[in-house]
């Protein structure tokens, strides 16, 4: 199958591949610049991305909006001036602040998701800006995009589709997780889409529908494109990558998982989510980690009552201490066997001889 390039509005995007973006730390600017440098649409995460700021521990918000310039800026750069987008959690506690920075620093596209962006296109409003909902569900689909044409007389530039196989938080109860099956996610998706091209017709314009979670290699490529996909989104397999931002025993710890070693874990605020089984992961099934200090990241977490701190978790884990933080991975991680180049690796995805 010949993989055409991905139109989102007047950008062209060579090959149809967008890297999921991926917090904390791990998809920041090396990252994001090497995958946009090589054809695809490389993603920053603003999720606490200013975690080694030198203000960070005195102010959080301003260290995280200080590096969402800097790393949009340098991957940029690195990209050849070629786009370069940002993912951007609904939940997080200075979310419009997150998007209009990135619109200054001159983001191209803004994806949103761990909640309704029900408000993103105000915030985007006369930037130029693309804009995306991640979506699980059809119903989420009808909501955001049903809202955003009623509210802003207007839709989404293209949509994002995160299964169940996914890393990070996901957009699923647990008992969904534990029964979907492939076929019938599939079903979902084609309701998904045909939900999308109601409001083509009523926009007069494309909405590429691009498919994230558990995509692995080519085969999956074709078939998300086979369901109606202009797109596909893929996270895990560019952690294992020189250019990724996360730390080399990061890279490692996916390197040494098999199947075994993923599983589902419950966030601080209520989101099932998938990562690699470690020291962490069993302590925070068998009691409650303290939180000593709050890093003000998302805004319905209250300190006193979650059963762990996922930043100091997250940001553990990306320095590199693999076996006392948060390592989320998605569901074919454990088949990830080396570390490759962002080049080497687009050529195998796009079946480039």
């Amino acid at each position: 199958m010949e993989l055409k390039p991905l139109q989102i509005g007047d950008l062209t995007i060579k090959y149809p591949i967008i890297q999921g973006g991926m917090g904390v730390g791990i998809s920041r600017s090396s990252l994001a610049g090497a995958v946009s440098a090589n054809g695809g649409l490389g993603i920053i995460s603003s999720a606490q991305i200013g975690y080694d700021e030198p203000d960070f521990d005195k102010d959080q918000n301003q260290a995280n909006l200080n590096a969402i310039y800097k790393h949009i800026q340098k991957a940029k750069e690195i990209s050849g001036g070629k786009p370069v987008g940002i993912n951007i959690m609904v939940a997080l506690k200075n979310y419009e602040a997150h998007v209009k920075a990135s619109i200054e620093a001159g983001a191209d596209v803004i994806i949103s998701g761990a909640g309704l962006p029900v408000h993103l296109p105000e915030y985007v409003n006369g930037s130029g800006c693309k804009i995306a909902p991640i979506v699980s569900s059809e119903k989420a689909a009808m909501i955001i995009l049903r809202n955003w044409a009623k509210k802003y007389n207007r839709t989404a530039d293209f949509i994002v589709i995160e299964g169940p196989k996914a890393g990070g938080h996901l957009g699923f109860k647990k008992e969904q997780l534990d029964n979907i099956t492939d076929k019938e996610y599939d079903n979902e998706i084609k309701k998904i889409i045909e939900t999308v091209k109601q409001f083509e017709e009523k926009f007069e314009k494309r909405i590429p529908v691009i498919i994230a979670g558990g995509i692995f290699d080519y085969n999956d490529i074709c078939h998300a494109f086979s369901l109606g996909a202009a797109g596909v989104q893929i996270a895990s397999r560019f952690v294992a990558t020189y250019e990724c931002d996360a730390d080399e025993k990061y890279k490692q710890a996916y390197i040494n998982a098999s199947d075994e070693d993923i599983e589902i874990i419950m966030s601080p605020v209520g989101m099932p989510g998938r990562a690699l089984k470690n020291k962490f992961v069993r302590l925070i099934k068998e009691k409650p980690v303290p939180v000593e200090r709050c890093f003000n990241c998302l805004e319905k977490c209250n300190p006193a009552k979650v059963p762990y701190c996922i930043t100091k978790a997250l940001v553990d884990a990306v320095r590199g201490d693999v076996d006392n933080g948060l390592v989320f991975a998605g569901a074919n991680a454990g088949r990830i066997d080396k570390i490759v180049s962002v080049h080497e690796l687009m050529a195998e995805l796009i079946k480039v001889q």
